[in-house]
């Protein structure tokens, strides 16, 4: 095959969405096709003198002026059989430029054009904001195939295009980076407590994301407020993932367990995965999600989920995992939510030895059913499918 990957200009900075980009390349190469990556370079962008408004308009200009006319040019010297991937349905503008030529979109989550929407109360969006995402949605809705991450994401797909597409087939994700269980759980505690100067030798609760409104990380430390009030177990909070919103830093402040809750950034992937594998739980109470890379990457390190008992997380940790209802929007009901999510978090910290060891090969079995080679062979049978269709 000749496989053209979109994917999201470098000038970005994503985070998982090169990850996501690069295992499709490897993946493919590694088959022995043919890969080449388009995506917009920085030539207005690099202007904006590192002003975030400038950035953001001047980015748009790259992406939207400057790219469609390159790719306008680039499809001359592309053969009738490319394959256009696009490894982010966010991506939806430039959709049009090969709809009538072999396609396919991977959709990792629609969060943003349901905002948009006004379908997600929690977050609002602005004027613009609307604009920009009734733009990629007009974009994506002419492709005619797609390769959404879970059946809740399809399901979201579906919504959105009002209509069944040509072909939405579930691709789960794979694991994209080398997590394992530890051989000795106490080494593990003993480096991290010694890096970040941490007593973790008696186990952590442990949150892995960024500050995104459906990520509920304020949430967390409530949960584990709540949790340090009921319990006579005390271990600590470690947030890893952005620095903490101005909210998150007030909780802290107030919090019975002020002291026990620490909030870690810039770590590299082996930190991570060293956090994963110490961890008693991972906490991980989303409101929403596209998939959930976290609750797969805890699994396979040998760490038990605590998550929203809510497609696509329960989705995602099936039977291995442990769940609390998603946080309410209702003030009144919010006590209530957190006293029943400390007392689930209460009885996974008081697993017996044979409960936990149990429980961990759940998860780390569960964890085997999102392997990247899976993933790899899972969309080359649909890629090599769409080619087929005459």
């Amino acid at each position: 095959m000749k496989i053209v990957l979109f994917t999201h200009p470098p000038f970005l900075a994503h985070k998982s969405m090169p990850r996501f980009a690069q295992m499709i390349m490897a993946g493919m190469e590694q088959k022995g096709h043919e890969v080449v990556v388009w995506s917009p370079k920085a030539v207005f962008f690099k202007f904006s003198l590192n002003q975030t408004i400038l950035e953001k308009w001047l980015g748009y200009l790259d992406q939207f002026f400057v790219f469609p006319i390159e790719v306008k040019f680039r499809l001359f010297n592309c053969s009738k059989e490319t394959l256009f991937v696009f490894s982010d349905n966010a991506l939806g503008p430039w959709v049009p430029l090969v709809s009538k030529r072999y396609h396919v979109v991977h959709c990792h989550d629609f969060l943003a054009q349901q905002s948009a929407l006004g379908l997600l109360q929690e977050n609002k969006t602005g004027i613009t904001g609307k604009y920009y995402q009734k733009f990629i949605v007009w974009g994506y809705r002419k492709a005619r195939n797609f390769i959404p991450i879970s059946k809740k994401t399809q399901a979201d797909l579906h919504f959105l295009l009002n209509k069944t597409p040509k072909l939405s087939r579930v691709v789960y994700n794979g694991l994209n980076q080398n997590f394992e269980p530890a051989n000795d759980c106490k080494a593990i505690r003993e480096i991290v407590s010694n890096k970040y100067n941490i007593d973790l030798s008696k186990g952590y609760i442990l949150h892995v994301g960024g500050n995104a409104f459906y990520k509920n990380k304020l949430g967390v430390l409530e949960i584990y407020d709540q949790w340090a009030k009921d319990s006579e177990i005390k271990v600590p909070l470690i947030l890893a993932g952005e620095p903490p919103a101005e909210e998150m830093i007030t909780f802290k402040e107030k919090s019975i367990a002020s002291d026990s809750i620490h909030f870690i950034n810039d770590i590299d992937d082996l930190q991570l995965q060293q956090f994963y594998q110490g961890a008693s739980v991972m906490l991980f109470p989303s409101l929403y999600e596209g998939f959930g890379w976290p609750i797969v990457e805890a699994m396979a390190s040998g760490s038990l989920v605590i998550t929203t008992d809510e497609d696509p997380m329960k989705e995602v940790a099936g039977d291995a995992g442990f769940y609390i209802p998603k946080k309410p929007n209702d003030l009144e009901k919010l006590l209530e939510w957190k006293i029943t999510a400390a007392k689930e978090l209460e009885r996974v910290m008081h697993f017996t030895p044979e409960e936990r060891r149990n429980a961990v090969s759940k998860s780390i079995s569960r964890s085997k059913e999102f392997s990247a080679q899976g993933f790899v062979d899972s969309i080359e049978a649909i890629y090599q499918e769409i080619l087929q269709d005459k």
